[in-house]
């Protein structure tokens, strides 16, 4: 059970208030998770409840506020329910009687980001949804009615997520483990700084070191000042060399030129979100103009430190690059905003805490508003003209 949340399938669990939300979480999981009340509107911020569904494999159950709540504070839940959209691989559309304006305003929203979607019909003991079911089915729509007095019906449930989730999920992107050759031996050089948690490395040089060893590889693992000697006590060299971004000018002066040479970042710009995106977005940086507004986007919420990325590095090295200064806003955690048309250009941390489907939503986001995106990794290789090689160990040109 202890996978990380970012690689757990994400199962959204919408509806109107009081259509049994809270009480199928409760039964699928075999867990008080969420409150149950005869009350509408106990559900008042997205719960989340992690689960073992087999054969799928982990999975993340998120229940959410009724999307007919009133008021102010209604306004502020289904807003936060509406932020979930964009982390959800798989929904549950939950009815239990007439399919209103509700159902189909989260049918539109689901279908406008492509994430499938069951209708979950409830209260199955009680009401009729013969109708109902017949006109969902002859829209090609997955259908299983529910009681959670019911247990079997509540395994149908779970039988329809499996049969639904979405194809090639458990065949997900590796990290690294499909751009290298069997048996390969990959070095990685991982600074311990500032911004290095104590006694432990950051999730994105873990994760990267287990999908090293899950294909049967070799990995090395070294810092800054220790490569140089590290090559040298090689008999033959690396196959691939992975270092942290802010390294890349220093390492590619180091690593020979024919040692291929990418990034942390770099590598979870294409396990978390659309690689060949983020490559065309970083082409925006060479059109930008004294006092461009720019976006700079993370995930994680955090005290910065004295150097930090994304508040300091990054916009010192665009204001180098640009040779004036720039309009530059930082956000963090969920603050990303609806309307991107200021910006000439948005670079997003790797989202290593979220899963691909959260990172992919804001790609097309920007997309659509066609606002250039990119990342923190492939950023720093373009500012420091080193794109070209790190991209070259997975056959992207920019």
């Amino acid at each position: 059970m202890n996978v990380p949340k970012s690689l757990r399938l994400h199962i959204g669990i919408f509806g109107r208030r009081n259509v049994g939300k809270s009480s199928l979480l409760n039964s699928m999981t075999r867990q008080s998770v969420s409150i149950v009340s005869a009350y509408a509107g106990s559900t008042t911020d997205p719960v989340e409840k992690p689960m073992e569904l087999l054969p799928l494999g982990p999975v993340l159950f998120i229940d959410t506020a009724g999307l007919d709540d009133e008021g102010e504070l209604g306004a502020l839940r289904i807003e936060k329910t509406h932020k979930i959209y964009d982390r959800c691989d798989l929904a549950l559309v939950l009815c239990d009687g007439a399919w209103t304006e509700h159902e189909s305003a989260i049918v539109d929203a689901l279908n406008l980001r492509t994430i499938p979607w069951i209708a979950v019909l409830t209260k199955a003991d009680i009401v009729d949804h013969s109708a109902l079911e017949a006109t969902l089915i002859a829209q090609n729509t997955p259908v299983v009615r529910v009681s959670t007095n019911d247990p079997q019906s509540v395994e149908n449930v779970l039988q329809a997520i499996i049969r639904f989730a979405p194809e090639g999920f458990l065949d997900a992107t590796k990290i690294v483990a499909d751009i290298i050759p069997e048996q390969a031996h990959v070095l990685l050089v991982i600074p311990i700084d500032k911004e290095a948690p104590k006694g432990r490395l950051i999730l994105p040089q873990v994760q990267t070191i287990r999908d090293i060893l899950d294909a049967h590889c070799v990995c090395t693992v070294c810092q800054e000042p220790q490569l140089q000697s590290v090559l040298e006590a090689f008999k033959t060299p690396p196959d691939l060399v992975v270092t942290d971004s802010q390294a890349f000018k220093t390492i590619s002066e180091i690593v020979p030129p024919t040692i291929p040479l990418t990034g942390f970042s770099v590598l979870f710009a294409r396990f978390k979100g659309d690689l060949a995106s983020f490559v065309h977005g970083a082409s925006a940086i060479r059109s930008l103009k004294p006092q461009d507004r720019i976006l700079i986007a993370e995930a994680c919420t955090h005290h910065p430190v004295k150097d930090d990325i994304g508040r300091v590095k990054i916009p010192k090295l665009l204001e180098k690059y640009v040779g004036a200064p720039l309009n530059i806003d930082v956000v963090s955690g969920q603050e990303f905003p609806e309307d991107l048309t200021p910006y000439a250009l948005i670079i997003h941390c790797g989202g290593c805490m979220w899963n691909r489907r959260q990172m992919l939503s804001r790609q097309q986001r920007a997309t659509h508003q066609n606002i250039p995106m990119t990342n923190y990794g492939i950023a720093i290789a373009a500012l420091t003209g080193i794109l070209d090689r790190a991209l070259k160990p997975f056959g992207i040109i920019p």
